[in-house]
């Protein structure tokens, strides 16, 4: 399987618009040239093993920064329905106010593009034996704003909440019944007794969390990069592991999101959301879409 792995790395840097070219001829250099030489692989390839699947991950060594928009995004629409739905999409925004401070912790002008940074872009490939398990796309490092109106989610948001007594929580997705789910999910909230997504308690829809940050809180107000941000597919369950060690992220058949937050809110997201970023240059404010 060593050999499909490198065609798949041949395919995504295609993808990227960078072509492999074949040097017909190879001329050694002297240990005096090489001396002189210093780089560093443009591309690294790790294997790993888990027990149930066998990884191959295929890493650029590259770093970006972007500002993306897309109208619509639908994921694994099948049996009536779509793993993931939004519209409005976007990575990074752009700043309307030159005293605040971003997600990185510094000011921009009006107007200045605030960017989504990922760090060393990668594949990775899960494998039972000689078949394809799965799939995922993501970065070793990432921070920047995700926007979008989402309608239906499957994946993971690690979004916090304070609880009615002021105390940070884990955010919990359900889908319209209440019920908590990870797959298409339709509404986010605080897992109680009391919750009810059809009447608004400690609920909402998932189209309230209209701009979030993604990354890590450092704990001081400020927010760090993050290395669990992918998008993967699997035919099966799939146990991706952190490219940084340490943490396993369990994602299910079919699409799934992984959208770490550095982001803890209130209650009173549950009656307004959360606003909106610019993501385009003609700002037309809480009309925007």
């Amino acid at each position: 399987m060593k050999q499909d792995a490198y065609g798949y790395a041949v395919l995504a840097l295609a993808c990227l618009g960078i072509t492999p070219v074949v040097q017909a001829e190879l001329e050694p250099i002297s240990d005096q040239e090489m001396s002189e030489v210093q780089g560093q692989g443009f591309m690294t390839i790790e294997n790993l093993d888990d027990g149930a699947h066998q990884f191959t991950r295929m890493s650029l060594n590259i770093d970006a920064e972007t500002r993306i928009n897309a109208d619509d995004v639908t994921l694994g629409s099948i049996d009536g329905g779509a793993d993931f739905q939004a519209t409005d999409v976007a990575l990074g925004h752009i700043s309307r106010d030159e005293t605040r401070f971003q997600i990185d912790g510094n000011r921009y002008a009006v107007d200045e593009v605030v960017p989504f940074v990922g760090l060393k872009p990668y594949i990775e490939l899960a494998e039972v034996g000689d078949e394809l398990a799965g799939f995922r796309m993501g970065f070793k490092q990432a921070r920047g704003t995700f926007s979008s109106d989402m309608t239906s989610f499957s994946g993971n948001i690690g979004l916090k909440i304070n609880d009615p007594d002021g105390n940070p929580t884990a955010a919990t997705l359900f889908d319209a019944n209440t019920t908590a789910t990870q797959y298409r999910a339709s509404h986010f909230g605080l897992a109680g007794a009391t919750t009810d997504c059809s009447t608004g308690v400690q609920c909402a829809p998932l189209s309230y969390l209209r701009s979030l940050d993604i990354g890590s809180d450092n704990g001081d107000g400020t927010t760090g990069f993050t290395n669990d941000f992918f998008l993967s597919f699997q035919r099966e369950g799939v146990n991706w592991q952190s490219p940084e060690g340490g943490s396993v992220i369990e994602a299910a058949k079919g699409v799934f999101l992984n959208l770490p937050t550095s982001m803890t809110l209130d209650q009173q997201v549950f009656e307004n959301g959360v606003p909106r970023e610019r993501t385009h240059y003609v700002d037309r404010g809480t009309g925007m879409f």
